[in-house]
Formats: structure tokens, sequence, C-alpha cells
């Protein structure tokens, strides 16, 4: 059986808002490969923990080791460095809206690369085909509908052939359909480029279709009630509050 090869470490981390604290001394491993969900019921530090995760709010202790460097401890030139490994998915996709897609995502080439614009215009083709956008490199976001949002946002976060990409509720907002499309997009990111994936959701269909390793943060502990593969945390939950998060609404469509 082949090892797995951890590629994010946390340990000790403590997050707080002023004298709030969110969640305290947790601990996890986030394995090369994973698709990875970060669960748990509103307010319990889900996004605050992502938003730690890719530097944009720093930790009150603890540490985030992303392959092997301290990411909370690292000078201003190695964290840039390391968050060229990785892209982020916001909620709303986040594009600039006086932007044309191929502009949106062609914007980290340029400033990350010495590409040629050919070379980058190459590129941003790549990867709107790679969401299924091509064709659209002169559409604005406000003339596509929020599901393709959703894609290109994705295309300009795989722009640098990130090792990690963050989501943040990739499904908000999205209709059933739309979002079987954005996670099957996932998973075939996952599989075909080995991408690490790591999700902040609430949606039980996306957890149960893409995540085989996840954590379960509380918010009454503070702290991580369960880990693991969200399929096996449903069969043997080693919490009531996990089993209540992973069975809601069961109760009404079989009564």
């Amino acid at each position: 059986m082949m090892k797995m090869q951890t590629q994010i470490s946390v340990r000790g981390l403590t997050v707080a808002y002023g004298d709030f604290v969110l969640f305290n001394k947790i601990d996890f491993d986030i394995n090369k490969g994973d698709v990875f969900i970060i669960m748990g019921a509103s307010g319990c530090g889900k996004s605050s923990l992502l938003r730690v995760l890719t530097g944009l709010v720093p930790a009150a202790s603890g540490k985030v080791v992303i392959d092997g460097v301290d990411f909370t401890s690292a000078s201003e030139q190695e964290r840039n460095l390391l968050m060229q490994k990785c892209g982020i998915l916001y909620q709303g996709g986040a594009l600039f809206s006086s932007m044309t897609l191929a502009e949106n995502i062609a914007m980290p080439l340029k400033q990350y690369t010495d590409y040629s614009d050919k070379l980058i215009s190459e590129l941003v083709s790549l990867k709107l085909a790679l969401v299924g956008l091509t064709g659209f490199e002169d559409f604005y976001p406000s003339e596509i509908s929020g599901g393709m949002k959703k894609r290109a946002g994705l295309a300009r976060a795989l722009a640098l052939d990130p090792e990690i990409v963050y989501f943040d509720e990739p499904s908000a907002g999205l209709d059933p359909i739309s979002s079987k499309m954005l996670d099957d997009l996932i998973l075939d990111i996952n599989q075909s480029l080995g991408t690490t994936i790591v999700v902040v959701t609430h949606e039980l269909a996306s957890i149960f279709a893409i995540g085989n390793n996840s954590i379960f943060l509380d918010a009454n502990t503070k702290n991580i009630l369960g880990r693991g593969n969200p399929k096996e945390l449903l069969k043997n939950p080693p919490d009531e509050e996990i089993y209540k998060f992973l069975t809601r609404g069961a109760e009404k469509k079989n009564a």
C-alpha cells in the first residue's frame, strides 16, 4: 500500500478575534492528492480556518506547515513562493467585473511569470477549456451565469498550475445541476492533475460526492470532533453532533 505524503500539517492552531476563541489548539494533516473537506455547523470557524491556511488571517498561536515550510512564521518572500503553489476559488468567484474572462485569468500569469503575451493567451484558452468555457474568452462576468462564474474563477485559480487549490463554499448560490457539474469538475482536476483540494462546505451532496478526507469543527468544544472519510464518519460517527450534521433532513424524507 502506498504511503500517504503529508502536504499540509496543522499543529496547535488557535484562531481568535479578540477574546473570542473560534477554535483552540487543533491538529490535522492534509495528504497530497486529498479532496479534504472542512465541515461543521455555522459559526464553527470553517471559513476562518481557510483564511488562516491561505494567509489572509493570522493565527493566535500554532503553525501551518506546507511542504515542510512553516507558513505561519515564514518570511514574506517565502510566503509568496508558497502561495504561488496555491490557488483559491472564493464564494462568488471574485472575478474583476471590468475585465473579460481572458483578462481575469491572464492576470496572475502576467504578475508572476515572464511569459510572452502569445504563451499567456494560449494558457488562458487552455485553462478555460479545462473548465468547459472554450470560446468565452471575451465575455465579461456580467454576461455569464453563476455557475459559469464559478468555473471561470476556478480557471483563474488554476492559472499557475497550483499544487493545492482552496475552495470556499463552492456550491453557494448554485442550483443542484450547476453544483453537481462543479463537483465533477473538482474531481476531474484532482484525479487528472493530482491537485490537492481543500474545500469548506456544508453541502451534504458535495461532501459525500468528492471528499475522501475531512475534519468536523465544533463551535461548542472549539475543537475537532471527528476526522476521516465523510462516508466512514456517517457509518461510524464518533459524536452525536456529527451524525446530526451528516443526516440532517433524512428524517423528513423518510417520514
